[in-house]
């Protein structure tokens, strides 16, 4: 006797329905606005971050310049030297304030600037009097620590409080 063909059990069996696909955009409009902000705030702080790097040019320019003239230290003279600085410093406050407010001042007056622009008493009562006294008398100052005078105003001077 011939036995019947049995019928296929998988054929009657229906496939389990997968889900959507999950998106990457956030599904929560809360969530969409924190990364609107988020990129709000990446582009932000890239454009502050170029526009502080090309204001800032003159300062690499100085230091720059500053460290040409400290390889030079130990052959220079004192005189030579506080002159270099002092023209290296005028050239960089020149570049960073107005005109008007810096070329005029000589003397006290411009060591006063550069200790109001900085912070603290170095260029007035420290290392950094030579820059105004060595035009006109020998000044036996440290030359190390007028560079690092020098140096630290370059760094440190703020334009806005200068006014």
């Amino acid at each position: 006797m011939a036995e019947a063909p049995q019928a296929d059990p998988v054929a009657g069996l229906v496939d389990i329905p997968l889900p959507a696909p999950v998106g990457l955009w956030p599904q929560t409009w809360e969530s969409r606005l924190a990364v609107a902000a988020l990129a709000v705030g990446l582009i932000a702080g890239i454009a502050w971050l170029v526009r502080w790097w090309s204001v800032n040019r003159y300062r690499r320019a100085a230091l720059s310049e500053l460290g040409r003239i400290e390889d030079t230290l130990d052959d220079a003279s004192p005189a030579d030297l506080a002159a270099a600085l002092a023209s290296l410093m005028r050239r960089t406050a020149l570049a960073a304030f107005p005109r008007e407010q810096v070329a005029p001042l000589a003397g006290p007056a411009w060591l006063a600037f550069l200790d109001r622009t900085c912070g603290g008493r170095a260029f007035s009562d420290g290392p950094g009097r030579s820059l105004e006294i060595s035009a006109y008398q020998q000044v036996p100052a440290d030359p190390r620590a007028l560079v690092a005078v020098v140096r630290h105003w370059i760094k440190a001077h703020r334009v806005e409080c200068a006014a």
